[in-house]
């Protein structure tokens, strides 16, 4: 996007040209954003017909750590951005010094896909965050020293649950995960919450109402969102000032899911960054006069940020993988589901199913948020993605 347009406030159709590295469900929330902006999009997956090559148009069929494929990206679009994480950082990084834009810059996300060093920044930007020490490898008497309870961590590839485990006592200690890891104090949180922020490439910073997140026992996936979180006023403004705190100190530019745990003495700390999109944004599409997908859009295009403004209450549900089922999906209770006023419902796109994947997710919008919050049960009780060939036998 050149100066001279931006300038007179003209563009040339596409806006821009957007490369996607990850062709996941954030992905193809992402394109079709785009296509609402007038951008079009390039991905990069290794799953043909991904979910968001389904929609972009235009696909390249590699692995992110391919650097190949990444240059032959890097050549066909104006900037690049990622819905994954478990990305060659030091290869964008090189493609970044050959003039080619990357948002969030390679230097940022090589530090916050490694967990340890994630933390490590955290603690010199003066962000509260638990308290944490290396292991490497992991032993008993690391975690002894340390003290129960504690959460291990693998320090690189962890999301969804995975590379993560939680120890209450010694007995959990063989969950210990064999790899380069951190432990971290345990918290005892009374609500965990997540703030989402955006901040463009002129440093200018917003940030959407906080809100409340509900995890699945035992899988550690995000089950239920309320927006916004049943909070005090005051407390949600500071969990607001904390979050721009931390992606203002990481100089981030682009979306930034900041989670956060609220103490039951009522301290809040950061656990993790996510430098993109994040699932705890999803109901910005149906509540917010902005979406945090087309927030990210503009923040990495240089285009104005929208208003973060939340219209209506509203309840989030993943929708998962049925437990015991794989194979091609099929969708249980649609029709039921729908009737239900409020709701809108997504599908990824994806061709197989498995316990607990994410498949898709569901919105429900009300005036009052503890009726958002009833009629999303209600969904999740009837929705189930379960697999043709389980339903069959």
């Amino acid at each position: 996007m050149s100066k001279q347009h931006r300038s007179v406030d003209q563009y040339p159709y596409p806006v821009s040209r957007i490369g996607i590295i990850g062709g996941g469900q954030l992905g193809r929330m992402l394109v079709k954003s785009a296509k609402r902006l007038g951008c079009t999009c390039v991905v990069l997956d290794p799953t043909p017909g991904s979910p968001a090559g389904q929609v972009s148009g235009h696909q390249i069929l590699a692995d992110s750590h391919d650097p190949d494929a990444l240059q032959l990206l890097a050549a066909q679009v104006d900037v690049i951005t990622f819905d994954i994480e478990d990305i060659d950082a030091e290869m964008l990084a090189t493609i970044a010094a050959a003039g080619h834009q990357i948002l969030p810059s390679p230097s940022l996300l090589s530090e916050i896909q490694d967990k340890l060093r994630q933390k490590q920044r955290l603690t010199r930007l003066g962000i509260p965050t638990a308290e944490f020490v290396e292991v490497d490898p992991a032993d008993t008497e690391q975690f002894a020293r340390f003290g129960y309870p504690l959460v291990q961590k693998a320090r690189r590839g962890g999301y969804d649950g995975r590379g993560v485990v939680v120890m209450h006592s010694a007995a959990d200690a063989k969950q210990r995960l064999p790899v380069p890891s951190l432990i971290e104090r345990f918290i005892p949180a009374a609500k965990e919450l997540a703030v989402i922020v955006v901040r463009a490439q002129d440093a200018e910073v917003r940030s959407y109402e906080p809100v409340e997140m509900c995890f699945r026992a035992g899988e550690n996936i995000l089950d239920m969102l309320l927006a916004p979180a049943r909070i005090p006023v005051e407390t949600a403004a500071a969990a607001r000032r904390l979050a721009i705190e931390t992606v203002t100190g990481l100089d981030g530019v682009g979306i930034f899911g900041i989670e956060l745990f609220l103490t039951e003495e009522g301290e809040l700390l950061v656990n993790e960054v996510a430098p993109r999109t994040h699932n705890s944004g999803h109901y910005t599409i149906e509540a917010c006069i902005t979406d945090q997908f087309e927030q990210h859009l503009r923040a990495i295009t240089g285009l104005p940020l929208g208003a973060t403004d939340q219209l209506i209450p509203a309840a989030m549900i993943n929708l998962l993988g049925a437990p015991g089922e794989s194979g091609p999906p099929v969708i249980r209770g649609l029709r039921a589901a729908l009737a239900i006023p409020g709701v809108s419902v997504h599908f990824y796109g994806k061709a197989d199913t498995r316990p607990f994947r994410k498949m898709g997710h569901v919105t429900v919008l009300d005036a009052d948020i503890e009726a958002a919050r009833r009629k999303a049960e209600q969904v999740r009780a009837l929705i189930e993605i379960g697999s043709k060939t389980e339903s069959s036998a």
